[in-house]
C-alpha cells in the first residue's frame, strides 16, 4: 500500500486483490468521519435520534406483526 498527499487529497494505491467489499467499508468510514468532522451536534443529541429512530422501528415492526 502507497498513501500520497497532493495538495488538497491523499491517495491510497492499493494492489489490486483486494477485497471490493472491505474497500467499500473504508471507503464507508471515511465519509462517516468527513460528514461527522462537520457536525455540531452533541453526543446527547446521537443519543436522542437514536432513541426516537428505535421507537419508530419498534411500532412499524409491532405494527407489521399485528402485536
Amino acid at each position: 500500500m502507497i498513501i500520497e498527499r497532493k495538495k488538497n487529497e491523499v491517495i491510497f494505491r492499493l494492489t489490486g486483490d483486494i477485497d471490493v467489499d472491505d474497500l467499500q467499508d473504508m471507503a464507508d468510514l471515511f465519509e462517516f468521519k468527513e460528514i461527522s468532522r462537520k457536525s455540531k451536534a452533541s453526543q446527547k443529541d446521537v443519543d436522542k435520534l437514536v432513541k426516537n429512530v428505535k421507537k419508530g422501528r419498534w411500532k412499524k415492526t409491532r405494527d407489521e406483526l399485528g402485536l
